[in-house]
């Protein structure tokens, strides 16, 4: 059995870092991180007229239709007060591959906190916590590590970290758009850098939370 547990232990040090940006992830696609983030010192104004209320309005509706079960007319029946629609065509086959990227992460990222949380019940009750303790620990460790480093990548070229991202999870450039579009208009490049920045941070500080707190504990 100690074989077995020394493997869970290692399982669990791989699934730390995945619940720790799933943590990252789930707590900005929120209304709250949009109220926050729009109000950012130094957050560019929309050259076409945009107001904070639009954008909040826009965007809060964008991220409902990522995290709800409605099809692509959610979005595609919006429109302007001049009869406009909001999205063209481009912009909505975007929206559509976005959620069909949200939704299994989504799924994949409560499976993960919820296999963690399972394994500690079954390693209190089992009596292989230390192994379980160790796997928090390396973790916590590992996420930390990983996240220094792909900071330093994308700090270094951002526009490039940011394209290779849209290429690992959407095909041809369906992600790129005018500065005229709405997804632009309410997502520039300055929202998505902070972003990144800000499940980076999450992820990092619980990384150093785990691998720190249950060192202290353990002496």
């Amino acid at each position: 059995m100690k074989t077995l547990y020394k493997i869970f232990s290692f399982f669990i040090t791989l699934l730390i870092p995945v619940a720790l940006v799933f943590l990252g992830v789930r707590l900005l696609l929120t209304p709250l991180y949009l109220q926050v983030e729009y109000r950012t010192p130094g957050f560019p104004a929309d050259a076409y007229g945009f107001t904070l209320q639009d954008r909040l309005h826009w965007s809060n509706i964008a991220l409902l239709y990522l995290v709800n079960d409605a099809n692509i007319d959610f979005l595609g029946s919006l429109a302007f007060s001049d009869g406009s629609p909001v999205y063209n065509a481009r912009e909505l086959l975007h929206m559509q591959d976005v959620k069909n990227v949200v939704q299994p992460v989504l799924g994949i990222g409560y499976g993960v906190w919820i296999t963690i949380l399972g394994l500690g019940l079954w390693a209190q009750w089992g009596n292989w916590w230390p192994a379980y303790r160790r796997g928090l620990g390396r973790g916590g460790w590992l996420t930390a590590g990983l996240v220094t480093l792909i900071a330093v990548l994308a700090g270094i070229r951002f526009w490039q970290f940011f394209t290779c991202f849209h290429t690992l999870f959407f095909e041809g450039d369906s992600w790129l758009f005018f500065y005229s579009d709405t997804l632009i208009r309410l997502f520039p490049m300055r929202f998505w850098q902070d972003t990144f920045i800000w499940v980076g941070l999450i992820a990092l500080i619980g990384g150093l939370g785990i691998g720190m707190g249950l060192r202290l504990k353990s002496k």
